[in-house]
């Protein structure tokens, strides 16, 4: 306020109440007063400081009242981001389980569609010219197949599925004859979220998802009606059950039935020295599996990228019973499960598919 005061009347005290009254004695040649009386001058000056004092004092309280509604503009300006963030994700959910259906991607572009079922053909433009292709034309089968894949995903009266049963050792898995696939990884891969992204169209369903790594720990057979089983394996690394080296080694050796493993590899991080172990093993058994990456929809597009190289790599030129081409898949926005649902039921030999020219060209 002192300075406030200086500002508006310079040359006065530091109280600020001779201003207004050096208004009225800056005149040179003033008339002599009387002691006691009051000239209209004296009443002017007393009506500029009364008016200068007003203005004073509603201008600092101005100030004060917006500096202290400051905090409180910002409290409330950030629960109402955070709100809309809310709802947001709220909505990317519910609109990403629609995405789980063909029927209802099969609504969207040419170019949205190629993008949510082959991701890998998607990316693929990405890349400069003198690089190594993908291999994304391997497994490019046609609309009409990937449609035809999904009814094997669908329940009905005759088309049971569901979970099945758990066992801890080889000599307690069910005895069945009907084709297998196994999906291993490392702990934390996000193997149980995309399993229940392939069951999506199950209502019902149960596949357990922790966000805390070493949840399963056991072998969870899950029965696809008479056509195939699939098989959830414990994850390896961090908190992996105790005996997980005996009771994997033991199915991956012993299961006659076994058509194809998938190997998850997390792609916002991609393979670590726990997987290439994994790699290892499933060469020297001698079984055919494939390479998954999950979580696609995390990374940026230039780091996952480097990722799809990365994994290409190892699959060139340090596998020999590894598919040529990989899947990228993502359990949030069902980027990839479509495809993955098409090959499980084509390796399982339950669907006979045909190149789609459009896709691999």
């Amino acid at each position: 306020p002192a300075l406030l005061s200086r500002s508006l009347f310079p040359g006065d005290g530091e109280d600020g109440t001779r201003g207004a009254a050096s208004l009225a004695t800056a005149a040179p040649h003033s008339s002599p007063r009387v002691c006691g009386a009051s000239s209209p001058r004296d009443s002017l000056s007393g009506q500029r400081q009364v008016h200068f004092t007003i203005i004073i004092l509603q201008e600092m309280r101005r100030m004060f009242t917006v500096r202290s509604s400051l905090p409180c503009l910002a409290q409330v300006l950030k629960a109402k981001v955070a709100q809309e963030r809310a709802f947001s994700i709220c909505l990317v959910h519910g609109n990403a389980n629609k995405l789980s259906s063909v029927h209802t991607i099969s609504k969207f572009t040419t170019k949205k569609l190629k993008s949510i079922i082959f991701p890998l053909k998607d990316l693929e433009q990405y890349l400069v010219k003198n690089a190594n292709k993908l291999n994304s034309h391997l497994f490019a089968p046609r609309f009409e197949d990937i449609a035809a894949a999904e009814q094997f995903f669908m329940p009905s009266k005759s088309h049971i599925i569901d979970y099945f049963t758990s066992a801890v050792r080889i000599d307690h898995a069910p005895v069945t004859a009907q084709p297998e696939v196994c999906f291993i990884g490392r702990s934390n891969v996000g193997k149980s979220s995309l399993i229940k992204s392939l069951f999506s169209l199950v209502p019902g369903l149960e596949v357990r998802v922790s966000k805390n790594p070493g949840h399963t720990k056991k072998m969870n057979f899950f029965k696809v009606g008479k056509v195939f089983t699939l098989l959830d394996m414990p994850g390896y690394g961090y908190r992996a059950p105790s005996d997980f080296v005996e009771m994997v080694e033991m199915y991956l050796q012993a299961r006659q039935n076994l058509k194809r493993t998938f190997l998850l590899v997390d792609g916002s991080i991609g393979i670590q020295e726990t997987d290439q172990i994994a790699i290892e093993m499933c060469e020297e058994f001698g079984i055919p599996y494939v390479l998954v990456l999950t979580k696609i929809d995390r990374p940026q597009q230039g780091n996952l990228l480097k990722v799809i190289m990365s994994v290409q790599e190892v699959i060139e030129k340090q596998t020999l019973g590894c598919f040529p081409q990989q899947f990228l898949v993502s359990s949030l926005n069902y980027t990839g499960i479509h495809l993955l649902r098409c090959f499980i039921a084509h390796v399982t030999g339950n669907l006979t598919i045909k190149e789609d020219i459009s896709i691999s060209s």
